[in-house]
């Protein structure tokens, strides 16, 4: 099995918060940094003092329990559009993918173009991996908004962007408690550990960038250091 965790699944928001990335956005560099910036200013403060985010943009717990996964193959990136690069090493395994979004498809883009929002999806359709698990975060039991929130929902917007074959090797779940629903490290062959800069708050690159020391993470494309 292989381990996808994107940093979106712990550095997330609140409900209402109409700024946020959650409800969509592209994934440009000024998305990356930028848009931060606006969003830092929007709250009374200067352009990058990302501690005026933290009220609607929380570092949700759970993320340490990945510590548990130091010693096995890792890996860290910028976007889950280098995600390929990490499947070619351990080719044809299910994965577990612990993020904020299914990455299954989208109605938007190049669907045969290798995307942050189709990385996933398209390596199922082209046998890439065996099989797909999507893990929500907890907090998303409490976000109306976001895909974790209504598994069934989301199960019915995928019939539109997956064919029946890959849609049988897919599961949608959420975890019951932070930290929950990891895999135990003795079966997973590798980590990836995703930034995803235009979803994530600067603020939180400090404990993305020390849990990546702690695995031992090799880069595919080095995290921006953004705070």
């Amino acid at each position: 099995m292989l381990l996808s965790v994107d940093w979106d699944a712990f550095s997330g928001t609140r409900e209402l918060v109409f700024d946020a990335p959650i409800w969509g956005t592209p994934d440009r560099d000024t998305d990356r940094l930028a848009a931060w910036s606006v969003r830092a200013q929007r709250r009374g403060a200067g352009p990058a003092d990302w501690a005026a985010l933290d009220t609607d943009f929380p570092l949700y717990t759970g993320w340490e329990a990945l510590r548990a996964y130091a010693g096995v193959p890792a890996f860290v990136t910028l976007s889950h559009a280098d995600a390929w690069e990490w499947l070619d090493q351990f080719p044809g395994q299910a994965v577990l993918n612990l993020d904020s979004h299914h990455d299954l498809g989208s109605t938007s883009g190049d669907p045969e173009r290798v995307r942050p929002g189709n990385w996933a999806g398209l390596a199922l359709r082209r046998g890439r991996v065996r099989h797909v698990t999507t893990l929500y975060p907890v907090w998303h039991e409490a976000l109306p908004v976001a895909e974790g929130y209504d598994l069934a929902r989301t199960a019915g917007e995928l019939t539109a962007l997956l064919p029946p074959d890959a849609l049988a090797r897919v599961t949608l779940t959420r975890q019951v408690a932070p930290g929950s629903g990891l895999p135990d490290p003795a079966a997973v062959s590798s980590v990836l550990l995703v930034q995803s800069p235009a979803w994530t708050n600067p603020a939180h690159d400090g404990a993305l960038l020390d849990l990546a020391a702690a695995l031992r993470c090799s880069p595919l494309v080095p995290p921006l250091r953004r705070s």
